[in-house]
């Protein structure tokens, strides 16, 4: 991917004008329109304009599905994800999300009022980007996934989001992301000095009612 060309995205916008966006990153061979039907699911207040951005990332292949091409943020090179990782990818795939970033900057929108959110891979680079901007977020929401180049994390992370919530979420039966793995991330995370919501569900790799219903209000409390 060329660093100056921007990912094509799906967008919804809760109102005109909107003064707040949630740049929200899917998984692993999934696009942009997998969470797009979440957004009236939150039931989020009226009062504040909303810009979703869902960005799709790049086609490549993806090594531990036989090097098949599919939508991607990085390439997966073992089950055990963080045992061998391609750091490379991570950082092009890092590098689109400032420019999505940027672009809402330039749409009027600061970065204090952007929520960076992702599943799974997308999580993963949520919380990579989001530990390492020198600017202020309003929050990160991490879903089913996991801190990759956890080695890194303490000598590259800055100090700018330290203080900015992020919400953590996983379920207790994930077969794809290991629960203990989440755990180990969250640990990071708070040895680092991050404010982390931890919640667990009793689900596997997937999404439901009642983490949404914490989310809306998570998105609630940082979309001010």
């Amino acid at each position: 991917m060329n660093d100056n060309t921007l990912l094509e995205c799906v967008e919804h916008e809760t109102g005109p004008a909107p003064t707040h966006s949630v740049i929200w990153l899917h998984g692993l061979g999934a696009d942009g329109h997998d969470f797009a039907p979440i957004v009236p699911e939150l039931r989020l207040p009226t009062g504040k304009a909303v810009r979703f951005v869902f960005p799709h990332a790049t086609v490549q292949p993806v090594t531990i599905n036989g090097g098949m091409a599919m939508r991607s943020w990085y390439d997966i090179l073992t089950p055990q994800l963080v045992k061998r990782e391609d750091e490379a990818g991570i950082r092009v795939s890092e590098r689109a999300i400032l420019a999505l970033i940027a672009r809402e900057n330039a749409r009027g929108v600061p970065s204090a009022n952007i929520v960076l959110a992702g599943f799974s891979q997308g999580c993963a680079m949520t919380l990579h980007t989001g530990i390492r901007v020198p600017f202020k977020l309003a929050g990160l929401m991490g879903l089913s996934g996991y801190l990759p180049l956890g080695d890194l994390a303490q000598p590259e992370h800055h100090a700018a989001n330290l203080d900015t919530p992020i919400f953590l979420a996983h379920g207790t039966y994930d077969p794809v992301v290991a629960p203990e793995r989440a755990d180990v991330s969250r640990a990071k995370l708070q040895e680092l000095g991050y404010q982390v919501q931890w919640h667990t569900y009793p689900m596997p790799h997937s999404v439901c009612p009642e983490e949404i219903a914490d989310i809306s209000h998570f998105l609630q409390s940082v979309l001010v």
